[in-house]
């Protein structure tokens, strides 16, 4: 589904991320950690063709995501709320982003009915403009229009940040479903070491733009994660 090759992006002398190979097959629940500045961010929007790479290649779907825009149709995501449009309430988002990728309101109202547990009453017909939402509810909203169209690949960087515990559960179960028939492909950023080995099979280590470490998740790796993360000095050791 994705594949990277000898990907670097640098800033005037700064190189922030280099990775000389990197696969992720289709239907895997990938997660991605590290500390703040670590590149996953600019890791998320080189996939998403936001910012062009200063070496090397991105290719979803066997299509070389800075050279077309073949991989859009299949291809979502949500990165922060400027992925939203703050003047339109959440359903005009949502339907505005159903018609993006052919769907009709009948279908998005199907759809958004088997989100109503997730919305939990705080979401539709609450007659408010996304600007005005919580950060939260800005981002439930985000996360579910980046679901609408059954795309193959979805992109969620930090998506349990300013989730309520309950919330954060249903997102979970919700993200589990998705990799379910190992049609979707899940990649998620976090911070929270828990929450991303409860939900991803492979977990790679971003560390100062480089990738350290690319786990398949047991029952080790959270000790593991929290032994790298917590140790006195990050190692800087090849992946192994």
């Amino acid at each position: 589904m994705i594949k990277i090759e000898n990907l670097t992006k640098a800033y005037a002398s700064a190189t922030v991320l280099n990775i000389a190979d990197l696969e992720i097959p289709k239907g895997q629940s990938f997660g991605l950690v590290g500390n703040n500045g670590a590149g996953k961010t600019t890791l998320f929007s080189l996939m998403l063709d936001l910012i062009q790479p200063t070496t090397g290649h991105i290719t979803n779907k066997e299509v070389v995501v800075d050279e077309s825009e073949a991989w859009k149709p299949f291809t979502s995501a949500y990165i922060d709320e400027s992925f939203l449009i703050g003047y339109l309430t959440p359903e005009e988002y949502f339907y505005f982003i159903g018609e993006l990728r052919g769907q009709n309101k009948a279908q998005v109202d199907e759809f958004l009915a088997g989100y109503e547990d997730f919305f939990h009453g705080e979401i539709l017909g609450q007659k408010k403009y996304l600007r005005d939402l919580s950060k939260g509810n800005q981002k439930k909203v985000g996360i579910v229009a980046a679901f609408i169209g059954s795309p193959e690949l979805i992109i969620l960087d930090e998506p349990f940040a300013n989730l309520d515990p309950t919330t954060q559960i249903r997102l979970k179960g919700i993200i589990k479903q998705l990799t379910l028939n190992r049609q979707v492909t899940v990649l998620v950023s976090s911070h929270d070491l828990i929450h991303v080995t409860e939900v991803c099979e492979r977990i790679a280590v971003l560390h100062k733009g480089e990738l350290v470490k690319d786990l398949n998740t047991s029952t080790q790796t959270l000790k593991e994660l929290e032994a790298f993360f917590g140790g006195d000095g990050l190692p800087t050791q090849a992946v192994g």
